[in-house]
């Protein structure tokens, strides 16, 4: 007797970050049976979105069950149905951490207009189209035909259309479980955890798309008009540090307590002895990373465009850098005053709607399959 084959189809070419974080979430819910994960490590992203699916197309099996074919949007879904005809059948779901359709580029000529491309046949070769927010949505829907139009001799028309009815929203989901959570935390706690002067948060990627050079500009500016502070510039680095950095902790000396990559622990820690986390992001499609500071207790301060006004009060945004160091400068002056505003804030903050417990089913849901 042959047992039966997997029916879920799991493909990442791009498996690390939130990528891996989603699909390790997902499949806590699955049986290891009902699904086959094929992937490629987190690096070489350009070449992962051009060649990944000629790769998943002589690894998969030829013999197969899959009824579910569950993918990013890293994957030229497209290509890989073109030399993989078997897998037409499948119910084909396709998740956008991000669009590259408006991904920021450091110069204009340097978009390679490839990965747009291949997104935009990926959305009209799959069934159901999911994006981690409404942001990544309409920014990614608002600009395929502008992005069309770039072809010089001649139009391409109406695949908006043909590929906005397949896109829903679906958060991200954040196993909150899993963290701690400082409002939880017994007050003998919080007094050793809460010295008087506020612990600033900056938990992102060293990379140019967060701006780190607007968080140093913040930083200094704050330092010169000697307010007390402590700050946390954490988060991973996979090239060279910023040049923004340079010199960073010579020009704070004790002020900056933490400046690197932390481990899962020593991020928790920091986490939970921060008061504010802060975005100077000039790129955001959800912000996983803001999310987790905030439920561990951070108050959070983010730019008042790309995501955040999708899940932050108009309160917790700031419109220019003036504004920001007006912010964190008059809290950092009055830190009692500050903490008895954020304990407000978490008192009608809804993050159900972003957790695993709740978006899980729905992902489920969107498989049809029942746990």
């Amino acid at each position: 007797m042959t047992s039966a084959k997997p029916q879920i189809l799991i493909i990442e070419p791009f498996f690390g970050g939130s990528h891996k974080q989603l699909i390790d979430t997902l499949v806590e819910c699955l049986n290891l049976a009902d699904y086959e994960i094929f992937s490629l490590p987190a690096k070489k992203w350009h070449w992962r979105a051009r060649t990944s699916a000629l790769y998943f197309s002589q690894l998969i099996p030829p013999e197969h069950d899959y009824k579910v074919l569950f993918t990013s949007s890293v994957l030229n879904l497209a290509e890989l149905i073109g030399v993989r005809p078997d897998l037409v059948s499948c119910r084909k779901i396709v998740y956008f951490h991000e669009n590259q359709l408006v991904y920021p580029v450091r110069e204009v000529k340097e978009r390679d207009c490839q990965y747009g491309l291949n997104e935009i046949l990926t959305c009209l070769a799959a069934d159901v189209v999911l994006f981690n927010s409404n942001f990544n949505r309409m920014s990614f829907l608002d600009n395929v035909q502008p992005f069309l139009n770039i072809q010089p001799d001649f139009k391409l028309k109406h695949i908006r259309e043909r590929i906005e009815k397949k896109c829903e929203v679906l958060y991200f989901p954040i196993k909150f479980h899993a963290f701690p959570n400082k409002r939880h935390m017994m007050d003998a706690e919080l007094s050793t955890a809460e010295p008087h002067c506020l612990h600033l948060i900056w938990p992102h990627r060293w990379e140019h798309d967060k701006n780190p050079k607007l968080l140093v500009e913040v930083l200094m500016e704050l330092n010169k008009r000697q307010v007390d502070f402590k700050v946390t510039i954490c988060g991973e680095s996979y090239q060279a540090t910023p040049e923004a950095f340079d010199g960073i902790q010579q020009k704070l000396g004790a002020k900056l307590i933490n400046f690197g990559h932390l481990t899962r622990e020593e991020y928790i820690k920091a986490l939970l002895t921060g008061d504010i986390v802060i975005s100077t992001a000039g790129h955001e499609f959800y912000g996983v990373a803001m999310l987790e500071a905030t439920y561990c207790g951070c108050y959070p301060i983010a730019p008042n465009k790309l995501v955040y006004p999708e899940i932050y009060p108009k309160e917790n945004l700031y419109n220019t850098s003036n504004s920001l160091i007006k912010m964190l400068y008059n809290w950092c002056r009055n830190p009692d005053i500050f903490r008895r505003h954020r304990d407000k804030f978490f008192d009608y903050f809804n993050f159900e709607r972003y957790s695993a417990q709740h978006l899980v089913p729905k992902y489920m849901e969107k498989m049809r399959i029942t746990v």
